[in-house]
């Protein structure tokens, strides 16, 4: 509960989407804004835009664009993260959207029911967070670590990085059930 001298939390909405490209990127193009649920919002987005781009990317389109959205997506969320001031705000979407684009490329091609078993995996291992996944959403709020680090920057990596964790144990599952049913 804030006190009456307590700053209120900074409104995130349409204008303060569209009011710096790294908004943009970091709300997931407005997926952020879904008043419920906003990771998963995210990541349907995510799934729907990389089935979408299929047609024209290959695999060294896709690694390319995985670097580029990794090196994108610290500097908005960096951003972002700031300009809201908070270390990492649940409307901030870009991290699902990279680390189930991460998911989808290494699993593809995946039949409809993978890529379903593989979008419920991953929101459970982003929104309960178990075992690697809490230690990695954890790591990046420890004023221990990376002390050398600017905190909005270690924000920005924080906010990436228990996603890619996720996204890890995602393929994990995955990669067992393949093994077993194989």
């Amino acid at each position: 509960m804030t006190s009456p001298s307590d700053p209120q939390p900074r409104p995130v909405n349409g204008g303060f989407l569209w009011s710096h490209p790294a908004h943009l990127l970091a709300l997931g193009f407005g997926a952020g804004l879904s008043p419920k649920a906003p990771g998963t919002v995210g990541t349907a987005w995510a799934w729907l835009a990389f089935v979408m781009s299929m047609p024209w990317m290959n695999e060294a389109r896709w690694g390319l664009l995985l670097v580029l959205a990794l090196a994108l997506g610290w500097w908005a969320c960096s951003v972002t993260a700031r300009n809201l001031e908070r270390v990492d705000p649940g409307q901030i979407v870009w991290d699902e959207i990279v680390a189930f684009w991460l998911v989808l490329w290494l699993i593809m091609p995946a039949g409809l029911p993978e890529q379903i078993a593989a979008f419920v995996l991953f929101r459970f291992f982003d929104a309960v967070k178990p075992g690697p996944v809490g230690w990695a959403d954890r790591l990046f709020h420890d004023p221990t670590f990376a002390r050398s680090m600017p905190q909005w920057g270690r924000a920005g990596l924080g906010i990436l990085f228990d996603d890619l964790v996720a996204a890890a144990c995602t393929l994990l599952v995955l990669a067992g059930w393949r093994t077993l049913w194989a």
